[in-house]
């Protein structure tokens, strides 16, 4: 890959900020050493027809590459990750797939809808009432991930791609203390966040929002 952009929100709200889902891509192309540029989209921008034509839904990341635009952080990622060892060892294609799979689609759902009543539905009748059971849901998926990670630093034992997934997965669940209640994982995720290249992407992500922060009145 050659001449990347990654394109992210101008800006976005405290509570969301560190939590943008192109912060995975940037720090899949921090540990495969790759160099790109940073692009913005206002929200005023992401109904637009130039924009639209680069992701249909309006959101983000997108990534532009070799001439080519691709959409969606899991294929971005994979696709990343294809052409760097670091990311997926040869002889561990499968279990990263599936790791990655397991990350955007066993783990992620229960702890996004979680973070949605928390910070986005609150103030919700009904949110009162489900979210005992959203807890639950979440609390059910951090206790088998804790229970797989009691003998290893990471998914399988070393550093890839699946833990990027993973790692900011777990990452909205921030505002509550549910991950700290499983020692394993805690320290999971604390040794992913120490990561020098995790640190390069998040800086590279809070930098543009500071750069684009709305003006206050």
């Amino acid at each position: 890959m050659k001449d990347i952009a990654v394109w992210g929100f101008a800006w976005v709200p405290p509570f969301a900020q560190g939590l943008v889902r192109d912060l995975r891509v940037r720090w899949a192309l921090e540990e495969a050493g790759l160099p790109y540029e940073s692009k913005w989209i206002a929200a005023d921008e992401r109904t637009s027809e130039a924009y639209r034509s680069k992701h249909p839904f309006g959101v983000v990341p997108v990534i532009e590459s070799d001439g080519e635009t691709m959409i969606e952080s899991g294929a971005i990622i994979h696709a990343i990750a294809e052409q760097h060892e670091v990311l997926m060892p040869p002889d561990r294609r499968n279990e990263t797939l599936a790791w990655m799979f397991a990350a955007l689609n066993t783990v992620e759902p229960p702890l996004w809808n979680l973070f949605v009543m928390d910070q986005l539905q609150s103030d919700q009748a009904w949110t009162e009432l489900r979210r005992p059971g959203a807890v639950d849901e979440v609390r059910a998926r951090l206790a088998a991930l804790s229970a797989w990670l009691e003998d290893r630093d990471y998914l399988l034992g070393r550093f890839t791609a699946a833990d990027i997934l993973m790692a900011t997965v777990l990452r909205f669940l921030r505002h509550t203390n549910l991950v700290a209640e499983f020692l394993p994982l805690d320290n999971y995720l604390k040794r992913c966040e120490a990561r020098p290249a995790f640190r390069a992407a998040l800086r590279n992500q809070e930098a543009g929002y500071l750069r684009n922060a709305p003006v206050a009145a």
